[in-house]
C-alpha cells in the first residue's frame, strides 16, 4: 500500500500521475480510495456543482455502412427497424422541441452509404431556422470524416462548410476503444484512431468545443483504458478543444458480441473515478444516464461525475435498443435537481458550452 499511498498523496496535491501508476490504481487501490480521490479532483475543478442542459436527439437514420461488432443500433436496409427519415421529418421533430426551452440538439446516426456533405449541411441550416437559439452539436467523427472524404474535401474543408451551416460543436462518438489491435476486432471497417484525432485536432484548432468518449467492458483490458485515457490527455495537452469525457459502458443486447456479457457497476465506478483522477486537463466527466440506468448514475456522483448530460426527451434509441435500463428515457430537471440534492450537490443548468443558465 505504500506504492497506492504515494500515488494518492500526489493526486491530492493535485500532481499528473503516470500510465502506471493509474494501472496500479487501477489494480491496488480500494474502491473507497478511488472515489475519494476522484472526489478531491471533482471539488477542485467544479465544486459541489452538478451540470445538466436541456436537449433532445436527433438520429436521422441507423442505416450504416458499417457494422461494428458491438452495435445494437444498425439495421441492413431490409429490415422493419431500419428508418431514414425525410428533411420533413427531421423538421418536425425540431418543431416538436420549440417550446419546451431547449439548448442542445445533439445530431448523429448511422453512416448513411448515400447521403452527401451537403444534405448534412442543409440538415443543420433547416434545424437552425426553426431552432434558431438552439445550439447545434452533430455528427461523430466517424461520421464527418466519412462524409467529408466522399465530398473530396480536407477535414479542415469540410468543417467549415457545416460550421457554416450552423454547426457549433461535435460531440465524441466513435472513440470506441484507440487500442489498434483492440479495434481491429471490434469494428475493423469502422475509421481508424488516427481519424478521430484528425477530426478533434481539426475541429480544435477552428474552435469548435468536442467531446470525447471511450467504450468500455468489451474486449478490452485495463492496460488499453489506460492507454486510451493518456492519448486523450495528450491531444487535450495540445489543443485544450475537449469539454467532457463520457465513459460509455458497452452493453450487450442485440449485438455479435453478446456472449461476453457486460462488466459490473463496480467495475463502472472505478473506470469512472479513474477517468477523473488521470484526466486532469479535460473539466469535465459525464455520467451518461441513458447509458447507465439512473440508480447507477447517482452512485456515480460519489465517484467523480459532474454532469449527467440531459433531460432526452425520449429522443435516443441507441442505448434502449442496446438493452438499456431506460426504454423510454426521459429526465425532468425536478429529478435531476433531487439527485443532485441527495447527493449533496447543487444543481446547475448549463449550455453546450458550459455557461450557466439561470
Amino acid at each position: 500500500m505504500q506504492q497506492i499511498e504515494h500515488i494518492a498523496q500526489k493526486v491530492r496535491s493535485a500532481e499528473r500521475i503516470t500510465p502506471e501508476e493509474a494501472l496500479l490504481l487501477w489494480h491496488e487501490a480500494p474502491l473507497w480510495l478511488l472515489s475519494e480521490l476522484a472526489m478531491e479532483v471533482r471539488h477542485r475543478l467544479n465544486g459541489r456543482k452538478l451540470y445538466y442542459n436541456r436537449n433532445f436527439h436527433i438520429e436521422p437514420t441507423n442505416r450504416c455502412v458499417f457494422n461494428c461488432r458491438f452495435c445494437s443500433y444498425r439495421r441492413p436496409v431490409e429490415s422493419p427497424e431500419m428508418w431514414d427519415y425525410s428533411m420533413e421529418q427531421i423538421e418536425q421533430i425540431a418543431r416538436s422541441q420549440a417550446e419546451k426551452g431547449i439548448t442542445e440538439v445533439h445530431i448523429v446516426g448511422g453512416v448513411h452509404p448515400d447521403h452527401g456533405l451537403e444534405y448534412y449541411c442543409e440538415m443543420i441550416r433547416r434545424v437552425k431556422q426553426i431552432l434558431p437559439g438552439v445550439a447545434v452539436k452533430a455528427f461523430t467523427a466517424i461520421e464527418l470524416g466519412y462524409m467529408i472524404r466522399q465530398a473530396g474535401l480536407t477535414i479542415e474543408q469540410g468543417l467549415r462548410l457545416l460550421i457554416e451551416a450552423g454547426m457549433e460543436a461535435i460531440p465524441g462518438g466513435g472513440a470506441e476503444i484507440f487500442d489498434e489491435e483492440i479495434r481491429a476486432q471490434i469494428c475493423p471497417e469502422k475509421g481508424s484512431t488516427a481519424e478521430w484525432f484528425e477530426v478533434h485536432d481539426t475541429a480544435h484548432r477552428l474552435g469548435l468545443h468536442t467531446n470525447a468518449t471511450i467504450l468500455y467492458g468489451h474486449i478490452e483490458g485495463p492496460e488499453h483504458r489506460i492507454d486510451h485515457l493518456k492519448r486523450l490527455r495528450e491531444q487535450q495537452d495540445k489543443t485544450h478543444g475537449f469539454d467532457a469525457f463520457i465513459p460509455l459502458k458497452y452493453r450487450n443486447f442485440g449485438n455479435s458480441m453478446s456472449a461476453i456479457g457486460e462488466v459490473s457497476i463496480t467495475e463502472d465506478l472505478r473506470m469512472l473515478a479513474l477517468s477523473r483522477i488521470f484526466l486532469d486537463n479535460i473539466p469535465h466527466i459525464k455520467a451518461y444516464w441513458v447509458m447507465y440506468g439512473k440508480t447507477t448514475t447517482e452512485l456515480a456522483l460519489a465517484f467523480g461525475a459532474d454532469d449527467v448530460d440531459g433531460t432526452i426527451d425520449d429522443s435516443t434509441k441507441i442505448y434502449s435498443m442496446a438493452g438499456a435500463e431506460d426504454q423510454k428515457p426521459v429526465m425532468s430537471v425536478s429529478e435531476i435537481e433531487r439527485m443532485a440534492t441527495t447527493a449533496g450537490l447543487q444543481a446547475v443548468e448549463r449550455d453546450t458550452f458550459y455557461h450557466e443558465l439561470r
